[in-house]
């Protein structure tokens, strides 16, 4: 179910030196942002949490997802090139989940290590914050990436859609509005950090249960209608 070739292409195209850059740019302004809170008010957990759930996990996650996910397919099927790749000897599941494990990869690399370093610059990680934000963003990785990759198949403004979940739904609605919350993949990966930091400062208005359930139904199914997607334009390219 992984082929070496299209994940090549896929590392290559999302790794590209503008979208690296694109990709760069959230992580960096985060670890500026913790170095000059860490010297502006020294370290302090509750800072830690708010500085790391509500910049890291609640905007630059679901932002690198949609550049990650939408990124791992969305430019070839725009630019008609997925034919190429639709018409070689591989199973079209084959290619969307080798595409997902690249966007997964890359969303954790980019997100979920400048969450780590950001918090033990804040806090040295008191009180588990800054293990507890980087196992959500790890968690999160994986549901966004599935998420956007089904979106960059199914849409050609995939990356606008994207980022109006990203910065709307789960930024904004998904912090503020409590009926929202449920339905989040910010708070669902926030159940599993509070499970892992045990105390008051990382909390979640979802069970752990019912994130665990959430996360991994909500993966396999873009995971799966993506491939389905993908049939649907093989049979078009055809016909």
């Amino acid at each position: 179910m992984y082929d070496p070739t299209v994940a090549r292409l896929t590392y290559r195209a999302l790794l590209g030196r503008r979208r690296a850059l694109i990709l760069g740019a959230l992580p960096l302004l985060l670890i500026v942002i913790a170095l000059a809170v860490r010297a502006l008010a020294g370290a302090d957990d509750q800072t830690a949490a708010d500085v790391l759930g509500g910049l890291a996990l609640a905007t630059m996650v679901p932002i690198i997802g949609v550049i990650a996910g939408t990124g791992a397919i969305g430019p070839e099927i725009d630019d008609g090139s997925v034919v190429y790749l639709l018409s070689k000897p591989i199973k079209r599941p084959t290619i969307i989940y080798t595409k997902l494990i690249v966007a997964v990869a890359v969303t954790m690399v980019f997100s979920a290590v400048p969450t780590l370093i950001a918090g033990f610059i804040i806090n040295g990680n008191g009180q588990q914050v800054a293990v507890a934000y980087t196992v959500a963003a790890l968690v999160a990785s994986i549901a966004y990436a599935a998420l956007f990759l089904l979106l960059g198949t199914v849409s050609r403004h995939a990356v606008v859609f994207g980022l109006v979940y990203a910065l709307i739904w789960e930024a904004l609605f998904g912090s503020l509005v409590p009926g929202a919350r449920t339905l989040s993949v910010q708070q669902w990966s926030l159940a599993v950090a509070e499970k892992v930091a045990g105390g008051e400062l990382v909390t979640s208005d979802v069970g752990l249960t019912t994130a665990t359930v959430a996360l991994a139904a909500v993966t396999v199914l873009a995971t799966w209608y993506a491939g389905q997607k993908l049939r649907t334009l093989t049979l078009a390219g055809e016909e």
